[in-house]
């Protein structure tokens, strides 16, 4: 990877829309993401790819007045991807990630297997009792999801760029998320760079000095 040319660089506003992601590419753009580690394994998160035409607009047609600006940016984009986060953690939903768990051998010692998943348990019984932050917390992890997809996505060559103007309860209903135990979090919309509208000024950023403290 080179950190150079992406720390001198902004990141793509605009996208040429004749130009598509590869479906190898996307493939393994796609297995990256799902990899993407989450607290206590709890993978709060689901995923609306959004590569066809009829997707794209869906998506971009409801925004929320507000951010209908951003449509044409979904538009031009070869894919687009609504990241959304779980509103809480239903025992099924716990009960699924333990059984997948088991299926794949995490823990082969039954009784680790057993206090990982008392553990779990606790943990979430805290975040939702005590801190009571739950859904916060796992959309923090959606975001680790976001910028790890964005670096894996400028190792392949594709431009990835994250959106947040959009109005979630617009989003969740034409796609009827809610309905799943999820709520729209994050907008990442991948693709190549129009050139033409491509920012050709420096980045802007402070010195190191008032970012960094060293003990």
């Amino acid at each position: 990877m080179d950190l150079d040319k992406l720390m001198n660089k902004h990141l793509t506003r605009y996208f040429d829309g004749s130009r598509a992601i590869p479906e190898e590419t996307l493939q393994q753009l796609l297995k990256f993401l799902r990899s993407a580690p989450t607290s206590v394994n709890v993978q709060p998160n689901h995923f609306y790819v959004l590569g066809t035409d009829e997707g794209k607009r869906q998506l971009a047609d409801n925004l929320g007045e507000r951010f209908a600006d951003n449509g044409e940016k979904i538009m031009n984009a070869s894919h687009a991807i609504i990241m959304t986060t779980r509103v809480d953690v239903p025992d099924e939903h716990l009960e699924a990630v333990f059984d997948k768990e088991r299926a794949d051998g995490r823990f082969p010692d039954p009784a680790k297997q057993s206090l990982w998943e008392s553990m779990t348990r606790d943990f979430l019984t805290i975040r939702n009792y005590g801190y009571k932050d739950l859904n916060h917390w796992m959309e923090k992890q959606t975001y680790m999801a976001l910028g790890m997809t964005m670096m894996a996505a400028a190792e392949l060559g594709v431009e990835a760029m994250p959106l947040e103007g959009f109005d979630p309860t617009s989003v969740d209903k034409a796609f009827n998320i809610r309905e799943t135990g999820h709520t729209t979090t994050v907008l990442l919309a991948l693709g190549y760079p129009d050139t033409a509208k491509a920012y050709a000024t420096p980045i802007s950023r402070f010195e190191p000095d008032r970012l960094f403290t060293f003990a």
